[in-house]
């Protein structure tokens, strides 16, 4: 095949569809040979999608012998090298954690022991990097670390653990075998070098091993390199310069300088591939020069002026700046729209998968259904979703939302009568948020299907209990068990009431991944060690997180979605590069916990920037496609973004290159983009049409008028105050008759608290002995605190803190306790009191009534926040006001009627205060007749139930505020009054 003597290196442009032209220069070199000599060509590609792409355009030209094509990554597997089967890598993982979990046992302060598969994940990845680079961790020991003396303290205790498990030979990393396979090759290689061609096509030398293999094929006799997107534009001095890795690592040719200087060629011993020039080589060498590495971009000044007329450069360049990661979704799908119209392969690029799926979605809305490379994470998967939901579960006492997290899922069920499981599954909802419990166990499951008269609810309910009482709390367990156990359960649960069988758990593509990666890890379960529930759920979560699922779907033929490493080996006539902003592409560097830059520099690793430095060269080969549009939002969901470092180095050279009518051309490339952001935001604008549909108006303030024997004619003394602030929640609860469903998952807020407070201080008082100091008062208060907190709420944390509180607040219930000197006639016994007219009964439930010595009466109403204020009470806060009205006109049957002393709110909350009204400060009479004004107004078919009338704050939710539609209208906006329901004829 080649005639030189080596070694050799070849490349293609940026923007060729290297590929296509590999297979054509391949075919053009072989040429005049028997058809046999293309079977004896060894071809090693860096993907395997490059090798389908290959033998794809290969069977194009017709039926031949095809080269033997193989990844490099493949090369232990070449036929005569017999070297011991790799490590999986899991394993070496879980025998990293054991020995981890080991030091943290004996030194816990050097991590938390939730991280422990994270910390194994990271030194195994240390030790793949330093197996790649052929390095020995001595090298790092030997580091001069005098300036980290308290990190390097932590560090060494986890290298001390790297060191025992390297050089285990019988059972090797991956890529300790890949390197052990480069050695034999070439050691044989040196003996005897093979006579055919061989050749490396695809990769960038960009990690050691792979750089000493492409060092050895070049050196070969009949041996080459294809490189991708060598830059031909780039002057020597700029390559000359390219000498220091940690200002030139970042650069998207620095790989190539680092392979050219090992085989001791300057940048023109690189020839082309074939004769063929790039799409467009003035956009290649403007992008060139923008990409100058960062201690010379003052050659901009010099270089600039003599780049081509940039208005042909970037005449099929378009620049998309959306205002949001939606608009820049939406602007890309309509493109992509426009090419499966016209019949234009397009593709979009980016290592954004967020954006990628919402690009994925728009589209959805023409039945256009992308061909994406990446597929879908395996975790995000049904059956990945189930499996993470029952493994964060294990170990602990199941929630009622966590057990009804599971039973809604899709596969729960999924091999039985699932439409029985979805109807139980409803009516167990609706108990569990009226009458809990908060964790319900398989007994309680048993008793609610008891008392149904349905006889599907006891199996299906003995089936739920059985998996219920499985989730109980554990410390630690073998690997192997949990895994058993976490397996069963979800079997057990996606299987239903069936006799047998895992429903649906397992079908399909993603429930075959999903199978393999349990059982990948069931094989190695041995070597875990002990495992606590909570580590096993991070465990369980990355091993699912390394998986991905690629489903058969019918996609669009030219329409794709690519990864930057997937568009290394495609082409396409139209490219779009998204999310070209900071943090995404290029992505930040991982954090090391380990070494840093210069420690990575002197021990001889790879510096973070070397990503940076990949995602640039995929950035210049994408940008030299035919027609590039590149898409950024200048918002995401959190703040503004910053452009990539990239596309800024684009715009800030052709701003500054008005003789080559830069500027120009940088804003019809904006122009051309804000055409279609313009079309996007446009997609979901309303037209004139709807505008002026009543039924799409935004809501105005509502204040419905129901018939008069709709309204209530009995409310409690609590919802007087509602129905001043907020007549429309009386309206929604007594007319319509809706209740807000209590919260799914069960939390200690206000209204437990002052439950449980008024259950305190009642028995406090019910059991009050007759004569009792102050101090055994404290302490009685305190027990009985404890008691009914106890048994009240199962919450420990709040238990603790709702005791810590009151402990505070107890000195000042006791004063006022024994202020007045009075004994409790009444203790939450309900009073009621008929009004006619109108026609109406105020009820309530006072907490507390004295007598006192005098023979009046003195109220009580603890609150386990701020009292109402002596305004609130004059304008909205009527309870207490209302109730001594109530008690001097004989509301209560077992006073009868009686004269008020005064009335006090008791404030028990973080800052305790009381605030008491004496009876002749206040006109009762005249609170008494404005609250029968009140109702009477109520009880009249011409006022309404308006929505949040007179509110505390704006930023107080109500329970009705959806069914206002409250955010359709603002609190300023007037109430409309309508007439709702039909009146009932007497």
């Amino acid at each position: 095949m080649f005639d030189s003597a080596g070694p050799r290196i070849f490349a293609l442009p940026p923007g060729a569809d290297f590929p296509r032209l590999l297979v054509d220069g391949l075919i053009a070199r072989m040429a005049g040979q028997p058809p046999e000599a293309m079977s004896r060509v060894e071809l090693y590609l860096n993907t395997a999608r490059m090798r389908r792409r290959v033998s794809a355009l290969f069977q194009e030209r017709g039926a031949r012998l095809l080269p033997r094509m193989r990844l490099v990554t493949e090369l232990a597997d070449r036929p005569g090298l017999a070297l011991p089967p790799a490590v999986p890598p899991l394993r070496r993982r879980l025998e990293l954690a054991q020995l981890i979990a080991a030091l943290l046992d004996a030194e816990p302060e050097l991590a938390p022991r939730h991280a422990l598969y994270d910390l194994a994940d990271s030194l195994a990845k240390l030790m793949q990097e330093l197996h790649v680079e052929g390095l020995h961790p001595s090298a790092i020991s030997a580091l001069n670390v005098s300036e980290h003396a308290a990190h390097w303290a932590r560090t060494q205790s986890f290298l001390g653990i790297v060191a025992e498990v390297f050089d285990r030979t019988s059972a090797p990393e991956a890529e300790a075998r890949q390197r052990m396979a480069i050695d034999l090759l070439a050691e044989r290689w040196a003996e005897a070098p093979p006579s055919h061609p061989i050749l490396i096509a695809g990769s960038t030398g960009s990690r050691g091993a792979t750089l000493r293999l492409m060092e050895m094929v070049a050196r070969l006799p009949q041996g080459a390199l294809v490189l991708p997107g060598f830059d031909f534009d780039m002057p020597r001095a700029v390559w000359d310069q390219m000498d220091d890795v940690l200002t030139a690592e970042d650069h998207p040719q620095y790989r190539f300088r680092r392979l050219l200087d090992r085989l001791e060629l300057t940048p023109g011993a690189v020839r082309a591939w074939v004769d063929c020039a790039a799409p467009c080589p003035t956009r290649n060498a403007l992008v060139s020069l923008a990409l100058r590495p960062a201690p010379i971009t003052d050659q901009w000044l010099s270089d600039g002026p003599r780049l081509p007329d940039l208005m042909a450069a970037t005449a099929d360049v378009a620049l998309i700046e959306a205002p949001s990661v939606r608009i820049e979704a939406l602007a890309i799908a309509l493109i992509l729209r426009q090419a499966a119209e016209d019949g234009t392969t397009a593709a979009l690029i980016s290592p954004d998968r967020n954006l990628t799926r919402q690009v994925t979605a728009a589209l959805d809305r023409w039945n256009i259904l992308p061909d994406d490379s990446a597929g879908r994470p395996l975790g995000l998967s049904a059956p990945g979703r189930f499996l993470r939901q029952i493994g964060r579960a294990l170990g602990q006492k199941l929630t009622a939302d966590q057990l009804l997290a599971l039973l809604k899922h899709p596969l729960a069920a999924s091999g039985g009568e699932r439409g029985t499981h979805l109807r139980l599954t409803r009516d167990l909802e609706l108990s569990l948020r009226r009458h809990g419990p908060v964790f319900p166990t398989g007994a309680d499951l048993v008793t609610w299907a008891g008392l149904r008269a349905d006889p599907e609810a006891a199996p299906w309910a003995a089936m739920v209990g059985r998996v219920i009482d499985r989730f109980e709390p554990v410390a630690t367990a073998p690997l192997a068990d949990l895994v058993t156990l976490h397996r069963d359960l979800a079997e057990t649960l996606a299987r239903g009431t069936a006799a047998e069988g895992s429903g649906g758990l397992w079908e399909k593509e993603a429930g075959e991944a999903a199978r393999a990666a349990v059982q990948a890890l069931q094989d190695e379960a041995m070597h875990g060690g002990r495992f606590h529930p909570a580590e096993y759920a991070e465990l369980f979560e990355a091993v699912l997180a390394s998986g991905e699922v690629r489903e058969a779907v019918q996609a669009h033929p030219r329409i794709m979605i690519w990864g930057t490493l997937e568009a290394r080996v495609q082409g396409a006539d139209l490219v779009i590069l998204g999310g070209l902003n900071d943090g995404i592409w290029p992505k930040l560097p991982d954090p090391d916990p380990w070494l840093n830059r210069k420690m990575r520099k002197d021990a001889g690793l790879l510096l973070p920037e070397r990503q940076i430095g990949l995602s640039a060269h995929d950035f210049q080969q994408a940008i030299g496609a035919p027609r590039v549009v590149l898409t950024r939002a200048a918002r995401d969901a959190e703040a503004q973004t910053v452009p990539s470092r990239w596309l800024n180095r684009l715009e800030n050279l052709m701003s500054g290159l008005p003789t080559r009518r830069g500027p120009e051309a940088l804003g019809e490339m904006r122009a051309r983009g804000a055409a279609w952001v313009r079309v996007a935001q446009s997609l979901d604008r309303p037209s004139a049409a709807l505008l002026d549909n009543p039924r799409f108006q935004p809501a105005s303030r509502p204040a419905p008028r129901p018939p008069i024997a709709a309204r209530p004619d009995k409310l409690s003394l609590t919802e007087i105050t509602r129905l001043i602030r907020d007549p429309f929640a009386i309206y929604a609860r007594h007319v319509l008759r809706l209740r807000p469903l209590d919260p799914l998952r069960a939390a200690p807020d206000p209204r437990d608290r002052g439950s449980l407070l008024h259950d305190i201080l009642e028995r406090f008082v019910r059991e009050r002995p007759a004569a009792e100091t102050p101090e055994a008062a404290r302490a009685r208060l305190l027990t009985s605190a404890a008691d009914v907190l106890q048994t009240g709420t199962p919450f420990p944390a709040a238990r603790l803190m709702w005791l810590a509180r009151l402990e505070r607040a107890a000195n000042d219930f006791l004063i006022q306790d024994a202020k007045h000197g009075g004994s409790p006639a009444v203790l939450e016994t309900p009073g009621a009191l008929r009004l006619d007219p109108p026609g109406f009964t105020l009820v309530g439930k006072p907490d507390r009534i004295d007598v006192l010595p005098d023979g009046r009466m003195h109220l009580f109403d603890y609150k386990t926040g701020s009292p109402p204020s002596e305004p609130q009470q004059e304008a909205y806060e009527k309870q207490l006001r209302l109730t001594a009205a109530m008690v001097e006109r004989g509301g209560f049957a077992d006073l009868g009627p009686c004269e008020v002393a005064g009335f006090s709110y008791v404030g028990l909350g973080s800052t305790p205060k009381t605030i008491e009204t004496p009876r002749d400060k206040i006109d009762l009479d005249q609170e008494w007749a404005r609250f029968i004004a009140l109702i009477t107004r109520y009880r009249l078919a011409s006022t309404g139930y308006t929505a949040r009338r007179a509110v505390f704050s704006d930023r107080i939710e109500g329970d009705y505020d959806h069914l206002a539609r409250y955010g359709e209208w603002q609190m300023t906006d007037r109430a409309e009054p309508v007439f709702v329901g039909k009146e009932v004829d007497e």
